[in-house]
């Protein structure tokens, strides 16, 4: 067995399945008679927008993906912004959108493609707060560590379409959202800070959780909380023609890769889906549990494989751009200390770690012993993906279309039978 070739197709089947392409037809119903439009945002709407024509032919609409990110529409109109920290090209084509809802009645239908990066790409600054404070609170929030459930709760609260807001904006009309989570848990009122789907916390919430997590924000970003927002209670009688529905979930695509690898002869152990938490923390933990495992095969018994997904984050201190899953490796590979017969893979599947073009990367046993650069330092200055870019063990996969969060993969590997 190639231990790295098995990882990297393990992570590859799990984008696979959750390619819209695959999964969007079985929930898309027969289109509807009179109006459609078709609405989306993140990172696999222009891909969702693509299996929607493929199945009902050119249509209205106009959905937002991250730069990079477009497919060929037949119809819909594609827009492509920035994501994590949202743009000017993305504030511009959110307000087009809600001109599109604007005017729509019962007898229409409106689709709505959500994905994991609409929180940055569907981006109306409530009055008093301008896009470049807005930008200034995303990427304070993505450098503090925060979980993805405080980000969202913020950014909603600075809104004018999350929080269910961009449904209010089509109502009376009916509404189908399909999405696809990237969230822990798949709360539907997170995936992309839940455009589509009515919130029950507060700005209240949101000023604590800014607090909390240390962030400092513009006056008039606290101005504005305070002054209260327009996101949706979930009983609001404007979300009662929406109905919402997950068509890809991390769950699906770790199951996937479970299979793919029993095939070959491994066990598994599911950890979980919806782990959440400082990369380095969660590497420290895994690789004490990866030891353990390690310690107690048997000579010529089958290898295990530790699987999880979810999403850690990072508490960005260095000069480095602290991909979570970056870090995860490099900090796993020092808990390891090139512990033989164990290797490691950790990707984002949206093909993004952090700010970085770069999916991921690959642990080996000898990851430290190769490296010329004192690992402990890179983990400290979060600078992971230039020292795996050093070894030439990034994971690179370009715009995978797609988004249900980070993929973990540890085999451990039992000693060979004695000759």
């Amino acid at each position: 067995m190639n231990a790295p070739d098995l990882l990297r197709q393990m992570f590859d089947r799990a984008v696979e399945v959750a390619d819209p392409m695959r999964s969007l037809g079985q929930h898309l119903p027969p289109r509807p008679a009179g109006r459609v439009v078709v609405i989306g945002a993140g990172k696999a709407s222009a891909r969702m927008a693509e299996a929607v024509e493929a199945a009902w032919g050119p249509c209205e609409g106009l959905v937002i993906t991250r730069y990079g990110y477009g497919r060929p529409l037949q119809g819909i109109e594609l827009v492509e912004a920035a994501h994590p920290v949202p743009d000017a090209a993305g504030a511009a084509a959110t307000v087009r959108m809600l001109d599109l809802l604007g005017g729509l009645g019962p007898q229409d239908f409106v689709l709505a493609l959500i994905s994991g990066g609409a929180s940055a790409l569907l981006c109306a600054p409530v009055p008093g707060v301008t896009l470049a404070e807005k930008q200034a609170v995303n990427a304070a929030l993505l450098a503090s560590g925060a979980p993805i459930s405080a980000m969202n709760v913020v950014r909603k609260h600075l809104s004018l379409v999350k929080g269910g807001q961009l449904a209010a904006a089509a109502h009376p009309a009916r509404m189908l959202a399909l999405m696809i989570s990237d969230i822990p848990g798949d709360e539907m009122a997170l995936i992309g800070s839940g455009p589509t789907v009515g919130d029950a916390s507060t700005p209240e919430e949101a000023l604590a959780l800014l607090a909390r997590w240390q962030v400092t924000v513009p006056a008039s970003v606290t101005a504005a909380l305070a002054a209260g927002s327009g996101v949706l209670r979930p009983d609001d009688p404007r979300l009662a023609t929406v109905e919402n529905r997950i068509i890809a979930a991390p769950s699906q695509s770790l199951a996937a890769a479970q299979v793919l690898a029993e095939a070959a002869g491994c066990q598994v152990h599911l950890l979980g889906d919806a782990l959440e938490g400082e990369a380095r923390e969660v590497a420290a933990q895994q690789a004490a549990g990866a030891r353990a495992i390690a310690a107690t095969l048997a000579r010529g018994a089958a290898p295990v494989v530790l699987l999880s997904g979810g999403e850690l984050t990072v508490t960005r201190r260095g000069n480095g751009v602290g991909g979570p899953n970056a870090e995860f490796c490099l900090a796993l590979a020092l808990h390891l200390h090139g512990y033989e017969r164990i290797h490691a893979l950790a990707c984002d599947t949206d093909g993004v770690d952090g700010a970085a073009e770069v999916a991921g990367a690959i642990v080996t046993p000898d990851t430290l012993a190769r490296s010329r650069r004192d690992a402990a330092e890179a983990l400290a200055q979060n600078d992971a993906h230039s020292f795996f870019a050093a070894l030439g063990d990034q994971v690179i996969t370009g715009p995978t279309l797609t988004n249900v969060n980070d993929f973990r993969a540890i085999l451990i590997e039992a000693p060979p039978l004695a000759e």
